[in-house]
């Protein structure tokens, strides 16, 4: 992977913090067509900092906040395409979802808000980790059950900058997904992505319009004709998914983890490949800019089956070391 984001400005961005504006959260029902579900977590829940990792970007159509504090998703549920909208109200959270998938949604709200983490296994073996965790008690590591929901925009961010993959991925979604069922923030921006036949058949001008090239664009269209395969994967222990979705050519190691870590919530899937992670844990941790990624697997091994929890702490903790070499350069094969 290179050149994802701006280690100096992006670092605690990356650890997926998405700000969620106070509101009062609790209009469920509002509605008369929706469907709603009430649903009480065991501890302190963070909806930014849970469901932050699943918004590509600013302008992501998939993922929209409100002024009243709630979080709205389009899906590509196994059920049909559907839309969610979660808020929490002090101890309660409060869930509508509309469309054939609704339900699945619904079923799905508490592994969806970490229900199926388990935040007590963390134990912060070093300062800086220790802080951020801290100043983080409501940090839950969502697990979606749709692998190709988040495969998909991480194939778009190999290589590239987070600018141009975030741009691929706006263009793609409002060209071939649909609008998303129901009210909506905003009907006209709020979308669901194209389902697998759709992105198989996306013809080779339109990706090279996105700014994507053809390795990408190949890769993703061989992932989506074995979806079927692939979604699997949300069911199965991370060695056996990591062995599922790497059997694609164009899925290497980097995006493996990056998709299970938000399909599956798997607080072990430590992202491995990457140009700026390991640099920022070793710069962290040890002080070492230059670690690479047997030195970063090294730091994080006392954090064995929360590796990617800790690195997510580090990354909100904005750590960074400083810059010493420019920007990668930006650019857009749409444009040639």
């Amino acid at each position: 992977m290179a050149g994802r984001f701006d280690p100096l400005t992006r670092t605690a961005a990356r650890g997926g913090r998405t700000v969620v504006p106070r509101g009062s959260g609790h209009t469920a029902g509002a509605d008369a067509g929706a469907k709603s579900r009430t649903w009480t977590p065991d501890g302190p829940l963070d909806l930014g900092l849970t469901l932050g990792p699943l918004r590509r970007g600013p302008g992501d159509p998939t993922f929209r906040t409100t002024p009243d504090g709630s979080v709205w998703r389009g899906a590509q549920t196994p059920a049909g395409p559907a839309t969610i909208r979660v808020a929490a109200h002090t101890t309660t959270v409060y869930a509508e979802a509309w469309g054939p998938g609704a339900d699945w949604l619904l079923d799905g709200l508490p592994a969806l808000l970490g229900a199926g983490d388990d935040p007590a296994a963390f134990v912060p073996r070093h300062r800086l980790v220790h802080a951020s965790h801290r100043r983080r008690p409501g940090l839950r590591l969502t697990r979606t059950g749709l692998v190709l929901e988040s495969l998909i925009p991480t194939v778009l961010e190999q290589k590239v900058t987070a600018d141009e993959a975030y741009r691929a991925w706006r263009r793609l979604v409002r060209q071939y997904g649909e609008p998303a069922p129901g009210p909506g923030p905003a009907p006209q921006d709020l979308y669901v992505m194209p389902d697998p036949r759709t992105w198989a058949l996306i013809p080779s001008w339109d990706w090279h319009k996105a700014g994507v090239d053809a390795k990408r664009s190949a890769a993703i269209v061989r992932a989506a004709r074995v979806a079927n395969r692939l979604e699997e994967a949300a069911a199965m222990e991370l060695p056996e998914a990591t062995a599922r979705l790497e059997a694609v050519p164009g899925i290497g190691p980097w995006t493996s983890a990056e998709t299970l870590q938000r399909s599956n919530g798997a607080p072990d899937a430590v992202t491995t490949g990457d140009l700026h992670l390991p640099g920022i844990v070793g710069y962290a941790l040890a002080g070492d800019r230059d670690a690479d990624d047997a030195a970063m697997l090294e730091l994080l091994a006392p954090y064995a089956g929360q590796r990617h929890r800790a690195a997510r702490l580090i990354l909100l903790a904005g750590a960074a070391p400083p810059r010493r070499a420019p920007r990668m350069p930006r650019g857009d094969i749409g444009l040639l």
